[in-house]
C-alpha cells in the first residue's frame, strides 16, 4: 500500500474547442519527464483516458464549461512506492472570425477586452515566468496600444508576482503562489496609446489560485481527554474528536475520514470511532475501572475522503473510566469487643473499618454505618470518620450495669451512593459485624424514675394541695431508704417537696392570670441525696390546668321588646377556658315567669328569649341561671320592657308599668275585681233572700241588657238623697283596682257587675252610681241611692291626693296600705299573687277558682290588664 504523499509535476494546458467528440485527441503529455518508471497511469476524470505514450483522449462527448475544465493524471511506481500527478487544464480556443461592416468595434472590443478569469495552479512548478492569460483590445486595430496593470501581486503585496507585457498584453506569473495565503487576485488592466490616451475603459481581471492538496489535516487539540462511567452500555457516546484542513473547503482536499489506529492496553477493542463525525462510542459491554482505569487511543484523520493517497495526521485520545458504586464495602473483622463504664455518655468506645474496591474518596467508597440489632433503647450511635472512612461507635445514653452487664450489637455498612451494577450481574450483599459491649459496674448516686415528672395542677387549687410524689431509688439496692429530697433555690416557688417522703405540694394559689404563671408551666429541678452524700437530679414539670373559677354572666341584661315581640338574644360570657366554658345551659328559675317566657337554644353560648302567648305589656325582671360546661351556675337578672311600641325609641318610662318580682302574676287587678264582684254577688244573694217573704220587689234599677259589657252611665245630675240603714257602703276601695279604656278625659271602671246590681265609678265625669239593697220594716224595698257630686268629691279627693303625693315621692318603693306589696324572692314562687288589702272582706274564701276564670269573668280580667 502506498503511504507516501504525491508530488506534483509541471502543469499542462491544452487549448481545445468548446465541443469535443468521443475518442478525440486532446493532446500529448510527456510522462517520462515526470515519472520515467510509471507502472500505473490513471485519470481523475473518467471522461478522459491516458495512453502509455502520454496521449490524452476523450472517452465520451463533452462540452467545456464557461471557464475551463481540469483533471489530474496520476502516475504510480508500485515497486518504489512513488506517486506523482500532472494537472491538465483544458482552455477553450479563441474563434477567429472576420468582422462584418455592420458590427461595431465596441461590441468586439468588449468581447475581446473582457476575458474569463485566469486560473493559476497553487504551488505550480513553472517554468517561470509562466503565462497565465492574455488581454487584448480591439482598439489595437486603430491605435498603437500599450498594456499595463496595477493591483495586488503587481505593485501591491505580494509585489512582483505578476506582470503584463506592454506590447502583447500577456500576463505572466513569476513564482509559485500559496492559495491558503492568497486565494485570488484582482488586477486592473489598462490599454493606452503612446501619448497616454485610453480608448478603452480599465479592465478588472481576476486571477484565481486553484487549490492543490498541499495541506494535511490536523486535530484541533494535541490531546483529547474524555470520561465514561464504568459498566456503560454499548453505544454510549464518550466524546468527539475534531480536525481541520486549510485546503479549499467543500472539496476532496478537505473531505476528512477518522479511524482508530491503535488502543492501549492492547486488549479487546473497547471503543469505536465514527469515520465521518469523529464521535467515539463504547464498544465493549463491560468497562471495569478496577481492571482498566483508562484507555489511550491513537486516531488518524485523512483527507481525500480517506483515500490512500490522501494526506493524514494522527492524534491521541485518553478515555478515563469513571468509578461507579459496583463494589460493596466489607468489614475487615467480623467480631469486635469493647468495654464501657455504666452511666457514661458521649464517649467513643470502638472504631471499625471496612475495605472498598471503588475509588477512594468517591461516594461509591464512602461508608455509611448502621446498627441493625441490639440498640432498641437508642443508647448507641455510630458515625463515619470522613478522613479514614472508619465507623465510630459511641454511647449516647448511660448504660445500667444492674439492668444488663453485656450488650451485643450487629453493625451493617453500605455506601453513600446507590449501587450501579453491570448488566446481568448479581446483587450485592450487605456486610455485617458483631460488637460485644461489656458494661462495667460503678458506685452511683440515687436515680429518679422517671427523670422528668409532669404534674398537672388545676387552677386556683388551695395552698398545700398534694399534687404528686417524686422519689428516687438507689440503683444498687433498688429502694428509697435514707434518701432525702430538696429543691435548690433560684427556681419558681410554686411547690415544695417533703424531704423524706418526696410528696409534692403547692405553696401558693396557681392562677394563670397572674404574673409568671401566665406561661402555664414551670420546670423545677429536684435533688436526691443518699447517706453517702451522692446526689441525683430529676425534673418536675408543673403545668397549670385551666380550672372552672368563673361564673358565666350574661353580657347585656336590659332589653326593650316592642309589640312585634321579636325574640331577644341572650349571650353569656365565661372567663374560663375549655372544657369549663361553652356550651351554656340557660334556665328561668321563677316558675311563674317560666310559664310566661320561654328560652330557645341558638348556639353554644347564646339563646333566644321570647314570650309565651299574649302576655301583658310591662317591665319583667326575669331571673335566668346560666350553667357552664363544668357545672358552675351564674345567676343573672334580665329586665325586659315589653312595651306597646313599634320601635324601641318610642318606649319611655311613662308608657310602661313595672311588674316587679317573680311573686306578682299578671292580671292581678282582674283577680281583685273578681273578689269585689264576689262580695257584691254575696250581698245580692242576701238581699234576694231577705226580700223573698215580703212580696215582690219593685226594682228601679234598669236591667243590664248589655250582658257582661261595660255600662257607662250618662246621668249628669245627682239622684235622690236616700238615707237608709240597710245600705252597705263600700270602704277602703283600692285605688289601683282595674284599668279601663281611656277615651278623652273620662275613664270608666266597671268594678263589679252582678244581676241587676252595678257599681260604677266615673273618674273625671263627676258622677257615681251605687246600686244597694234596702231591707227593713217587714216590707221589701229597694232604693237607688245617689250621692251628690260634692259628697263623692269629699270622699275621694283626700285619698287620691295622698296617693299621688306618695307616688311622686317614690313611685317604685312608697306604697300606701292598699297598693300591691312586692315580696323578695325566697327560693320558691307562690302559685298566685297576693292582695295587700281589700275592703269589706268579712270572711275568708278559697281563691283557687280565680286561677281558672269562667267565660263571664274573662272580659273583666282582660279589661283590667294594662294595655
Amino acid at each position: 500500500v502506498l503511504s507516501l504523499c504525491c508530488e506534483a509535476c509541471k502543469k499542462v494546458i491544452f487549448r481545445v474547442p468548446s465541443e469535443l467528440e468521443a475518442d478525440t485527441l486532446v493532446g500529448r503529455v510527456d510522462l517520462k519527464e515526470c515519472l520515467p518508471s510509471a507502472e500505473v497511469i490513471s485519470s481523475s476524470d473518467g471522461n478522459f483516458k491516458i495512453l502509455e505514450d502520454g496521449s490524452v483522449y476523450t472517452t465520451s462527448a463533452l462540452s467545456l464549461s464557461a471557464e475551463k475544465k481540469t483533471f489530474t493524471i496520476l502516475l504510480k511506481d508500485i515497486q518504489e512506492q512513488v506517486q506523482k500527478k500532472i494537472h491538465v487544464s483544458l482552455v477553450e480556443e479563441e474563434n477567429k472570425k472576420t468582422r462584418h461592416a455592420r458590427d461595431t468595434v465596441l461590441k468586439r472590443t468588449k468581447r475581446r477586452w473582457g476575458p474569463i478569469p485566469s486560473v493559476m495552479i497553487e504551488n505550480s512548478l513553472g517554468p517561470f515566468p509562466l503565462q497565465i492569460q492574455q488581454v487584448q483590445s480591439d482598439t489595437a486595430q486603430n491605435y498603437t496600444i500599450y498594456y499595463s496593470a496595477r493591483g495586488p501581486g503587481i505593485d501591491q503585496d505580494p509585489k512582483g508576482l505578476f506582470y503584463i507585457e506592454r506590447e502583447t498584453g500577456n500576463i505572466f506569473a513569476t513564482r509559485a503562489v500559496d492559495r491558503e495565503q492568497y486565494p485570488s487576485f484582482q488586477i486592473i488592466c489598462f490599454a493606452t496609446t503612446p501619448d497616454g490616451y485610453s480608448p478603452e475603459m480599465p479592465l478588472v481581471h481576476t486571477i484565481r489560485i486553484e487549490d492543490d492538496n498541499d495541506n494535511a489535516p490536523y486535530f484541533t487539540q494535541d490531546l483529547f481527554e474524555f470520561c465514561v462511567p464504568e459498566n456503560s452500555k454499548p453505544g454510549v457516546v464518550v466524546g468527539k474528536v475534531t480536525a481541520e484542513d486549510r485546503d479549499e473547503p467543500y472539496t476532496l482536499h478537505t473531505t476528512l475520514k477518522y479511524r482508530i489506529v491503535s488502543q492501549n492496553p492492547p486488549i479487546t477493542p473497547a471503543f469505536s470511532l465514527h469515520g465521518d463525525t469523529g464521535v467515539i462510542s463504547v464498544l465493549l459491554p463491560q468497562l471495569d475501572r478496577e481492571l482498566v482505569p483508562s484507555y489511550t487511543l491513537l486516531v488518524e484523520v485523512r483527507d481525500m475522503a480517506g483515500q490512500p493517497f490522501g494526506l493524514c495526521t494522527t492524534g491521541t485520545v485518553v478515555v478515563k473510566i469513571e468509578d461507579t458504586n459496583d463494589n460493596a464495602p466489607s468489614f475487615k473483622q467480623i467480631q469486635y469487643e469493647t468495654r464501657v463504664e455504666e452511666n457514661r455518655v458521649r464517649v467513643e468506645i470502638l472504631r471499625v473499618s471496612v475495605v472498598d474496591l471503588d475509588e477512594p474518596g468517591s461516594p461509591g467508597s464512602g461508608a455509611v454505618y448502621e446498627i441493625i440489632r441490639g440498640n432498641d433503647d437508642q443508647a448507641f450511635e455510630i458515625t463515619t470518620d470522613k478522613n479514614t472512612n472508619e465507623g465510630i461507635l459511641c454511647v449516647v445514653k448511660g448504660l445500667d450495669y444492674e439492668s444488663a452487664k453485656q450488650r451485643i450489637l450487629v453493625i451493617g455498612v453500605n455506601n453513600e451512593a446507590p449501587y450501579l451494577l453491570a448488566p446481568h450481574s448479581q446483587q450485592l450483599s450487605q456486610s455485617t459485624c458483631s460488637v460485644t459491649v461489656h458494661v462495667l459496674d460503678v458506685d452511683e448516686g440515687p436515680v429518679f424514675k422517671p427523670c422528668l415528672l409532669r404534674l398537672d395542677v388545676k387552677e386556683c387549687e388551695d395552698i398545700g394541695t398534694a399534687i404528686g410524689r417524686y422519689v428516687a431509688e438507689d440503683p444498687e439496692t433498688g429502694n428509697s431508704e435514707g434518701i432525702r429530697y430538696r429543691i435548690p433555690p433560684g427556681q419558681c416557688n410554686w411547690i415544695n417537696i417533703d424531704d423524706k417522703s418526696g410528696e409534692v405540694r403547692t405553696v401558693k394559689v396557681l392562677d394563670r392570670d397572674i404574673g409568671e404563671m401566665r406561661r402555664g408551666q414551670c420546670n423545677i429541678t429536684v435533688l436526691a441525696i443518699d447517706r453517702n452524700g451522692k446526689t441525683g437530679t430529676g425534673t418536675i414539670q408543673v403545668c397549670i390546668v385551666p380550672g372552672n373559677k368563673n361564673f358565666p354572666r350574661i353580657a347585656q341584661t336590659d332589653y326593650i321588646m316592642c309589640r312585634d315581640r321579636k325574640p331577644i338574644c341572650l349571650t353569656a360570657q365565661d372567663g374560663d377556658e375549655a372544657p369549663y366554658s361553652t356550651p351554656f345551659v340557660y334556665r328561668i328559675t321563677d316558675r311563674n315567669l317560666a310559664s310566661m317566657w320561654k328560652i330557645t337554644q341558638h348556639n353554644d353560648n347564646s339563646v333566644y328569649l321570647s314570650p309565651k302567648g299574649d302576655i301583658p305589656f310591662g317591665v319583667y325582671d326575669i331571673p335566668v341561671s346560666v350553667m357552664d360546661n363544668g357545672g358552675k351556675v351564674g345567676e343573672n337578672n334580665v329586665r325586659v320592657n315589653l312595651c306597646d311600641c313599634v320601635t324601641p325609641t318610642e318606649c319611655t318610662e311613662g308608657t310602661t308599668r313595672q311588674l316587679g318580682g317573680g311573686n306578682v302574676t299578671l292580671g292581678l287587678w282582674a283577680i281583685l275585681a273578681m273578689i269585689l264582684g264576689s262580695l257584691l254577688l254575696l250581698l245580692i244573694l242576701i238581699t234576694i233572700c231577705g226580700c223573698c217573704g215580703r212580696g215582690v220587689m219593685h226594682r228601679q234599677v234598669t236591667d243590664d241588657c248589655a250582658n257582661h259589657n261595660l255600662i257607662i252611665s250618662n246621668t249628669e245630675a245627682p239622684g235622690e238623697e236616700v238615707m237608709d240603714h240597710n245600705i252597705i257602703p263600700l270602704q277602703n276601695t283600692c285605688d289601683q283596682g282595674g284599668y279601663g279604656v281611656k277615651t278623652g278625659d273620662q275613664q270608666t271602671f266597671e268594678m263589679v257587675k252582678g244581676r241587676g246590681h252595678t257599681l260604677e265609678s266615673v273618674k273625671g265625669g263627676g258622677h257615681q252610681t251605687l246600686g244597694s239593697v234596702k231591707e227593713g220594716g217587714g216590707q221589701p224595698m229597694m232604693d237607688t241611692c245617689r250621692y251628690s257630686y260634692s259628697e263623692w268629691h269629699n270622699f275621694t279627693h283626700p285619698r287620691l291626693g295622698e296617693k299621688v303625693h306618695l307616688c311622686r315621692q317614690d313611685e317604685e318603693q312608697k306604697h300606701s296600705e292598699d297598693y300591691l306589696l312586692s315580696y323578695n324572692y325566697e327560693g320558691k314562687g307562690s302559685l298566685a299573687g297576693s292582695v295587700g288589702c281589700c275592703s269589706d272582706q268579712h270572711e275568708e274564701e278559697a281563691l283557687d277558682f280565680l286561677d281558672q276564670l269562667e267565660p263571664k269573668f274573662r272580659t273583666l280580667a282582660e279589661t283590667c290588664i294594662k294595655r
